[in-house]
């Protein structure tokens, strides 16, 4: 049985992952590249950010973002990466700061975390998860999709990706992910993931769409910045996911997220030590 708000939730982490990061990118010339292929770029970029992912750095950072999870309203967090979760710090919301009533809430929910750090871990997990599931599927990025000619594009490698009918997808993520188009943006210094847009050009069905339908024009982008020779982190992710699951069950996931002013955090960082910070 699929679980529509699961499957979303993966889907949209899994294809931000796999194909992620355009800020910064000005109006240029769009031509195609005489130097190398554009699978050899992929290729390149996915070997670097394999080699990447095993250097991890924490951060602190605020985040602006109206989404599902905020019940549509504009949040600012103050977010603080640990091994155990991210801590979140709600600071304001639709640019009002909090009353004394929902500030002493909010305060009231950390001190919860404090005093039972295992329960806030089992409940990142799920995230966590996720991100284990994305990664596996990293090496499915050549072979699913077929990709047109590298341009220059401004500061960027733009590199337009489209599914491979020869590709047999093997599971629910892999069928949707297939069967979107859109296009890739490589930093080409370091050869690092800049910017993904991908889109739904038509539905997909799940079951002969009994299970689940992803409808037409659901659509995926997302921006990373650099911030040290290794650490690459998102700013941006914009993500309409529609369609329905078993019994006619809603499937969305819609979310506009901006991540700014990062600052490293030591990677031995106790769940304690991230409330105080991101209550400061």
């Amino acid at each position: 049985m699929i679980r529509s708000n699961v499957c979303a939730a993966r889907l949209a982490f899994t294809l931000g992952l796999l194909l992620a990061p355009l800020r910064g990118l000005g109006a240029g010339i769009d031509a195609p590249l005489a130097q190398g292929s554009a699978m050899q770029d992929v290729q390149t970029m996915l070997a670097n950010e394999q080699l990447a992912a095993q250097h991890k750095d924490h951060y602190a950072y605020l985040s602006k973002e109206r989404s599902d999870r905020t019940g549509g309203h504009l949040w600012m967090e103050k977010v603080v990466e640990t091994n155990a979760g991210k801590v979140r710090m709600l600071l304001a919301e639709d640019g009002q700061p909090l009353d004394p009533e929902r500030e002493a809430k909010e305060r009231g929910r950390m001190a919860q975390i404090v005093a039972d750090p295992d329960s806030f871990q089992k409940k990142s997990q799920a995230t966590k998860d996720d991100e284990a599931h994305a990664v596996e599927l990293l090496a499915v990025l050549p072979k699913a999709f077929l990709f047109g000619e590298a341009r220059q594009l401004g500061d960027g490698l733009s590199i337009d990706f489209r599914p491979n009918p020869g590709y047999q997808p093997q599971s629910m993520e892999e069928r949707v992910m297939h069967g979107m188009s859109g296009t890739v943006v490589i930093d080409p210094k370091a050869m690092r993931l800049r910017h993904l847009e991908a889109r739904l050009p038509q539905d997909v069905s799940i079951g002969f769409g009994f299970l689940a339908t992803i409808h037409a024009g659901s659509n995926f982008a997302t921006t990373r910045d650099p911030l040290g020779e290794l650490d690459w982190k998102t700013t941006l992710v914009d993500t309409a996911i529609n369609g329905k699951a078993i019994f006619f069950k809603s499937i969305a996931k819609n979310e506009h997220a901006e991540h700014s002013d990062f600052v490293r955090v030591p990677l031995d960082m106790t769940v304690a030590q991230a409330v105080a910070l991101a209550e400061e």
